[in-house]
């Protein structure tokens, strides 16, 4: 296909298509959940086994990001995206047929290395029509209506698992990507005029590295969307074992629980979009991240204070999905726009952060949803009887504390650094 970055290409049905490939990662992670507890029991595994499935994806996801950008950068956006898109449909298909709990977490980890084509590529395409402002305000709008796929995944995946078992979730998304690689065939034309020949040289990706590294606000754009989308993942982690094994919701209940906080990110990414040009990329984040501070901290004090039950657990992360929302489409454009002629790259390394530091965040949750678990268990056995009321504090703290880790990362690089190159006259 001929290069082209023209606004003929820039449709309603290329959005959607962009927006489908963006949601690659919460569709594979979030259409499951409420079959999680069930699968990890099916495959005799316990739970932080079980939720290895999840960091496992992510730990995949942000490792492969970082062949996919410069890899774009070199050949282009369109041939990249067919070969990641087309490893995930067959990657899916071995998902739905592993016969133990160990050869899923291999084909999880395949799956994800076709996957994370999807966002990071999209963002790429973003940067490579709109540009850097424009970019901010289409993330947004992506963003919300990306959120239907983990509104709607968890009630999907919850009715799939009650009528047809935890394996139909992976046919799903076999589907999915199917649907998703032909639409890409038929509808996405190349987007990179500033393909770089040496883009995937170790020399020249030393350098472009040193660059992104030592650009003081792109560093803190970056710790910024880590630690926001980890505080997601926290809640993807470690809420279906606590709603499920422990509240006492039936999968399909826990689906409607999980699209509750989902609406708080449409909520957040509607504001995003309608206000990022008046307000700008630096105000919004400082505004979504003093949401997700609130959200973190109230959550936390409900589970030290033994406060369990939906509306302890769900209230609090509402609000934090309020200022994620408002959060990650605009420190995702300030990371990508400053790096037109290496936007591939940019994005990799940005979701090699963002997932890499959410499958650590999600092991730790994991780790101590099983001591919790293992003592309520040992509470039951000895016929003292076992006090849930703090089951939700493992999660509950770390939401809390990539929320203070997200906020402390815009007050110490990115304010300042922005602050610094509007003195100077030279731009972010």
């Amino acid at each position: 296909m001929p290069d082209t970055g023209s606004s003929d290409r820039r449709g309603p049905a290329l959005a959607v298509l962009l927006t489908a490939l963006v949601a690659f990662g919460p569709m594979s992670t979030d259409l499951y959940l409420p079959a999680l507890p069930g699968m990890t029991r099916a495959l005799g595994a316990d739970v932080a086994t079980g939720q290895l499935t999840l960091s496992v994806f992510l730990a995949g996801f942000a490792v492969s990001q970082l062949f996919y950008g410069p890899l774009s950068d070199r050949f282009g956006r369109r041939p990249v995206l067919l070969a990641g898109v087309a490893i995930y449909v067959a990657a899916g298909v071995a998902c739905a047929l592993a016969p133990t709990i160990e050869a899923l977490i291999g084909f999880r980890f395949l799956q994800a290395l076709g996957a994370c084509a999807g966002p990071v590529i999209a963002r790429a395409v973003v940067r490579d029509l709109w540009g850097r402002e424009g970019a901010a305000r289409v993330l947004a709008y992506m963003a919300m209506a990306m959120a239907l796929a983990p509104a709607v995944g968890p009630i999907l995946g919850g009715q799939l698992t009650v009528a047809f078992g935890w394996r139909a979730n992976f046919w799903f998304l076999v589907g999915f990507g199917a649907v998703v690689l032909a639409a890409t065939l038929a509808l996405l034309a190349e987007s990179n005029r500033h393909r770089d020949p040496e883009a995937v040289r170790p020399a020249r990706l030393a350098r472009n590295y040193a660059t992104l590294f030592g650009h003081r606000a792109y560093r803190g754009y970056v710790a910024v969307v880590a630690f926001s989308y980890s505080g997601i993942f926290c809640f993807i982690s470690g809420s279906s074992f606590l709603f499920v094994e422990v509240i006492g919701l039936s999968p399909d209940l826990y689906g409607l629980c999980f699209t509750a906080i989902v609406v708080g990110y449409m909520v957040g990414s509607f504001a995003a979009g309608r206000l990022t040009t008046r307000l700008g990329i630096e105000r919004m984040i400082a505004l979504g991240t003093a949401f997700q501070v609130a959200g973190g901290l109230a959550m936390a004090g409900c589970a030290a204070a033994g406060w369990l039950g939906v509306v302890p657990v769900v209230g609090p992360f509402f609000v934090f999905m309020v200022g994620a929302g408002l959060t990650l489409p605009n420190a995702m454009a300030g990371a990508v726009g400053p790096f037109p002629t290496m936007a591939g790259l940019a994005s990799a390394l940005l979701g090699f952060f963002q997932m890499g530091v959410a499958a650590l965040v999600g092991v730790a949750v994991g780790r101590g949803t099983e001591r919790v678990f293992a003592d309520l268990a040992a509470g039951a056995a000895d016929g003292a009887g076992a006090d849930t009321g703090r089951a939700g504090l493992p999660m509950a703290l770390a939401v809390a504390a990539v929320a203070l880790g997200a906020a402390a990362a815009y007050r110490l690089w990115v304010r300042p650094a922005v602050e610094a190159a509007a003195e100077s006259g030279t731009g972010d």
